[in-house]
């Protein structure tokens, strides 16, 4: 039985990809981090720098529902 993953969100700094993921597993929400980058190699060109956050098919609306209730709970300075 193989699960459905579905991408959520794309982002190429890698602490805001921990913290979401961090919040979404604290809410019961499984979450796989993928990203393209070599690590000896520190660089964040194009594509090379995208973490993409996936989440389960079934996960995906709370999940998204989560992370637009931590942006305006959190907004940022202007």
């Amino acid at each position: 039985m193989s699960e459905d993953w579905v991408q959520i969100l794309i982002t190429y700094d890698p602490l805001e990809a921990e913290m979401i993921k961090d919040l979404l597993e604290s809410g019961g929400i499984p979450v796989v981090l993928r990203s393209s980058k070599v690590s000896p190699y520190p660089v964040n060109i194009g594509k090379m720098g995208e973490i993409k956050v996936l989440v389960r098919k079934e996960d995906r609306e709370t999940a998204e529902d989560v992370i637009k209730g931590s942006d305006e709970n959190n907004p940022l300075p202007e």
